[in-house]
């Protein structure tokens, strides 16, 4: 599996955590073993969501900044968790290069929410990457 794949099982643990209530040791142990991932990738993908979860706080905050009245529970949670991931790598992850991760985002969006979510979604990572902050 690509860097994509393991992106795309967080993104889909990342929604089931948000939207179904699942807790993500729960996650981790049994959903998780469905997929087909390698050993180092299922590592790979519970460190990244580990680390999705502890940065949570600073997350939101940066996509509810760009929201524009609107709050980040109101946007559907297919978006709110590939906006997660996405602000979680441009923020904490120097090794990914930052449009790579919104190319990623909105090719995911197009997959499983449509052409509108990919708009919406490149419009919010599109300013995060203009704020001059959004390394720090």
């Amino acid at each position: 599996m690509s860097r994509r794949g393991v992106r795309e099982t967080v993104f889909k643990v990342l929604f089931q955590i948000d939207v179904g209530n699942n807790l993500p040791d729960f996650l981790g142990e049994n959903w998780l073993e469905e997929e087909t991932l390698t050993a180092s990738e299922k590592i790979q993908v519970k460190e990244i969501i580990e680390k999705c979860l502890e940065h949570m706080g600073v997350i939101d905050g940066f996509i509810q900044k760009y929201l524009r009245g609107w709050n980040i529970l109101r946007i559907s949670g297919i978006d709110r968790s590939l906006l997660r991931l996405a602000v979680y790598e441009i923020k904490f992850e120097e090794d990914i290069p930052p449009v790579v991760s919104v190319n990623e985002a909105i090719e995911l969006a197009k997959v499983y929410n449509g052409d509108d979510s990919a708009k919406f979604i490149n419009g919010i990572l599109d300013s995060v990457l203009k704020d001059k902050d959004s390394k720090s």
